[in-house]
């Protein structure tokens, strides 16, 4: 969230979900009393949108703007609200818990509702306003989280607020799929959203989440990385699909090149790879005729743990755990735990597993993938006995 403020009242630019919105509103009046005139979100997503109506509540005059997008992706989300529940529960369960317990602590139990606003205005492609001498000008460019998102550009000063465009954390590969369930984000868009900001040559750019970023050759050097990664991967996997080449192929052979090397630590360019060819091309890989039919590969399982043998499939995982195929070894184990969830050996040998991939992927990178951490932290959770509850905005 950013608070701009001019001698005719402030501009808010997102609010954050609706039960942290009184925080983060506590946290800005220690800097600012200016009435909120305009309120902007950068896009529609839950945690840019959920406390309008808090701040409605405060400045009845406040004008709410958004893109023409912005009501689709709302009810998009909304539509999903309880199957994204789920399935992000494994990534934000425990953050929820710390954050309601220090709430709690400080006398706030009565939890500021999620909002579902509706623009008061709302704009195509551009749209201009000024206030107290400063001209703000709205640019609609679908990026690489939703189809509503928006630049925020103040040409007096140069700078760029972009709210999620290039996905979460600046200098990285975006996410053009979410492993928590999403649709898919198109390549050439991002590239495009990129290109968008380059052309305002912005002195400082304030990004959705984490740190500014200072310095046009920096935000010039760092915004080019991405977008001619992402055109490179998009134009990889073309020219590998065209030359008849396995979607696991192109997964294990295209690598970024130095000049436009970005970080991975919200995007993984192997899933983004994924991505583009399921945009292209779809589910059906070709590869076997089941895959036109219902029936999943786990219902032959128990099958083939009778056929084989339990301790000898556990055993045989273990040999290529100990050969570094740890993915191999996991197939191995999925086949074995589908057929007896309770299998100590092949339990034990699955959090084995789990902690060496969560160790490379935190050596991959500083900090590791957001979401490959957070999956493999809470897999070995619930390998350990540990439940993972839906979340709810409620």
């Amino acid at each position: 969230m950013y608070l701009i403020e001019t001698p005719e009242g402030g501009i808010l630019i997102n609010t954050g979900m609706g039960f942290e919105t009184p925080v983060v509103d506590h946290n800005l009046r220690k800097f600012s009393q200016a009435p909120i005139r305009y309120l902007i979100s950068t896009q529609g997503h839950v945690d840019h949108v959920g406390g309008v109506q808090y701040f409605r509540n405060q400045f009845p005059d406040l004008q709410y703007i958004a893109t023409t997008a912005n009501e689709e992706h709302q009810s998009y989300d909304a539509r999903l609200q309880k199957f994204r529940g789920a399935r992000s529960a494994f990534r934000f369960q425990d953050d929820f818990i710390q954050v309601f317990t220090d709430y709690a602590k400080h006398g706030y139990t009565k939890i500021n509702a999620q909002d579902r606003p509706t623009a008061d205005i709302r704009f195509e492609n551009r749209y201009e306003f000024s206030l107290g001498g400063l001209d703000v000008v709205l640019i609609a460019a679908a990026g690489a989280e939703t189809n509503d998102s928006l630049i925020v550009w103040l040409p007096q000063h140069k700078i760029v607020l972009t709210g999620n465009l290039f996905g979460c954390p600046f200098g990285h590969f975006p996410n053009l799929v979410t492993i928590r369930g999403d649709r898919y984000r198109d390549a050439l868009t991002c590239a495009a959203a990129a290109q968008t900001v380059l052309d305002l040559n912005a002195d400082l750019l304030l990004y959705g989440h984490h740190e500014p970023v200072a310095g046009a050759d920096v935000i010039r050097a760092e915004v080019t990385a991405y977008r001619d990664a992402v055109l490179f991967v998009h134009d990889e996997v073309v020219k590998g699909m065209n030359a008849g080449k396995a979607l696991h192929t192109l997964q294990q052979e295209i690598t970024l090149p130095a000049e436009c090397e970005v970080g991975q630590g919200y995007g993984k360019i192997s899933w983004s790879i994924r991505a583009i060819w399921e945009s292209y091309a779809g589910w059906f890989k070709h590869e076997s005729t089941t895959e036109l039919y219902s029936v999943p590969q786990k219902d032959i399982h128990a099958d083939l743990v009778e056929l084989a043998g339990v301790d000898a499939m556990v055993e045989r995982a273990r040999q290529k755990y100990l050969a570094g195929k740890n993915e191999e070894a996991l197939h191995l184990l999925d086949i074995v735990r589908n057929a007896e969830p309770n299998h100590a050996g092949a339990a034990a040998l699955a959090i084995e597993v789990h902690e060496k991939l969560l160790e490379d992927a935190n050596t991959f990178c500083t900090t590791g993938n957001f979401w490959l951490v957070g999956w493999l932290q809470n897999q070995i959770k619930l390998l350990k006995g540990g439940v993972t509850a839906p979340l709810s905005l409620k």
